[in-house]
């Protein structure tokens, strides 16, 4: 080991303390968020009931897999290209690396709306909702120019500014819990939840846009800011940067809401509410440890920015441990108390939801064992890597799926969401130890000899 990879390895441990410390300002934010979370679902299914909280459900689902399709990991751009313009206090070529994920924001909105506005009439009936919900459908698709806040978001983690997200978490499940109990009292029906959800994401996404304003202005990084100039030049690769991060996150929905319209579609929009449930209460349990990757990505693209690839592989391994500790913790407490907690939180009725939703966990325990994986591969700039695994494991799962759901039910699709889980670690681990090795051989491989030829010689 030389002297340059032993002072990495010295500073990994304090840098993990950062991600540790991060992860836990958000862990507040999203305990709240989870908790609240859970207290609107409760009040929506009996306000509801699980037919109708199914279609709010499936609507919901669509919105967000509208956004998380069309919409630009921009925030790992503002993180790739934006860390070391920052550090070396460049500040018309960070301007020119937000200008560009700005604009990539509001062509993603404007795609996910136009998108969602078309496909709430085309395919209802299809998707768990009427045509007589369709324009209701339609209109809560202006939700999705809000949800798309990946610019705000990297400024926010790139400054270290992870209370203010923990605070937006927060924020918007205080705003829907409370717009829920009001539609619930006024007897608004299906209507109301929907305004609720809306409100909701709207006021977060101020919070959080303003928030991150407020920080480029502190720093004086909005000196001298223009929308005109080109959009990429000094950041070589960088369209096929946000390309491969949009495509792999894209890919993801394959594990997330793309299976919930597929459950609505085929099974129905009770099996649906079964699946979404389980899943909300999965994700809520697995989220503690889930934190640690927003606070992973901009550590891993600062050591980047430094030249200190060691570091990045040491702290990468030591986020899996910690949290495969935490995902054994949970899988447990679920085994034990999954059930309870659904017959007590949301009534008898949902009872079914509970055997899915272990498998729900054990995929999610499986993703935080897995989840430094990701990251680290496209922070060592082979974002193209995680398309691969993604786009391999998301056809064989969505694909299979079908057959699961109509065979197995409910349980069939949750096994292969588990199974799905790990195919996806597996890859990501082939690519980082191919990498891993390259790096090795090409470091223990000596230059190769130059021959000086003297002027004069023949």
């Amino acid at each position: 080991m030389t002297a340059s990879q032993a002072e990495q390895i010295a500073g990994v441990r304090p840098i993990l303390k950062r991600v540790v410390a991060n992860a836990g300002k958000l862990l507040g934010g999203r305990t709240v968020n989870a908790l609240l979370g859970i207290g609107v679902m409760a009040i929506a299914a009996r306000a509801l009931g699980a037919p109708v909280l199914g279609v709010l459900v499936l609507i919901q689902a669509f919105v967000a897999f509208l956004a998380d399709v069309v919409e630009f990991q921009s925030w790992q751009t503002v993180l790739h290209y934006g860390s070391r313009p920052l550090a070396e206090g460049r500040t018309a070529d960070f301007q020119r690396v937000v200008r560009f994920s700005c604009v990539l924001d509001a062509a993603s909105a404007a795609l996910a709306l136009a998108i969602g506005v078309v496909g709430s009439f085309l395919f209802a009936g299809h998707l768990g909702w009427t045509a007589a919900e369709a324009p209701m459908a339609a209109l809560f698709m202006v939700t999705a120019v809000f949800t798309v806040s990946a610019t705000p978001t990297g400024l926010l983690r790139l400054f270290d500014r992870f209370d203010v997200m923990a605070r937006q978490a927060a924020l918007i499940a205080f705003i829907r819990l409370v717009a829920s109990a009001v539609a619930w009292a006024l007897g608004a029906g299906l209507e109301g939840f929907l305004v609720a959800y809306f409100v909701a994401t709207l006021g977060s996404w101020l919070y959080l846009a303003g928030s991150a304003y407020a920080e480029l202005k502190r720093r004086g990084l909005t000196e001298g800011w223009s929308w005109r100039g080109p959009l990429t030049e000094g950041m070589p690769g960088i369209w096929r940067f946000a390309w491969n991060t949009n495509i792999a996150a894209a890919l993801d929905v394959a594990f997330t809401h793309a299976a919930t319209l597929m459950v609505g579609a085929m099974a129905g929009p009770t099996q649906a509410a079964f699946w979404r449930v389980g899943r909300q209460v999965a994700d809520a349990m697995a989220k503690p440890a889930k934190l640690l990757t927003p606070a992973l990505y901009p550590e891993l693209a600062r050591l980047r920015a430094d030249d200190h690839s060691h570091a990045m592989w040491r702290l990468a391994r030591n986020v899996g441990l910690l949290a495969g500790g935490v995902g054994l913790l949970l899988m447990t407490a679920t085994v034990v108390f999954g059930d309870a907690l659904l017959g007590a939180v949301l009534g008898d009725a949902f009872a079914a939801a509970g055997d899915v939703m272990t498998w729900q966990v054990a995929a999610a325990v499986i993703g935080i064992c897995a989840l430094p994986l990701e990251p680290l591969l496209i922070s060592i700039g082979k974002p193209e890597a995680a398309v691969r695994v993604r786009l391999a494991v998301g056809v064989v799962f969505l694909g299979a799926l079908p057959f699961l759901i109509s065979r197995f039910g409910l349980i069939g699709a949750g096994a292969g969401l588990a199974a799905a889980a790990g195919a996806l670690a597996l890859g990501m681990l082939w690519f980082i130890l191919r990498e891993n090795g390259n790096r090795e051989a090409a470091a223990a491989t000596p230059p190769p000899a130059t021959v000086k030829t003297l002027e004069g010689d023949d």
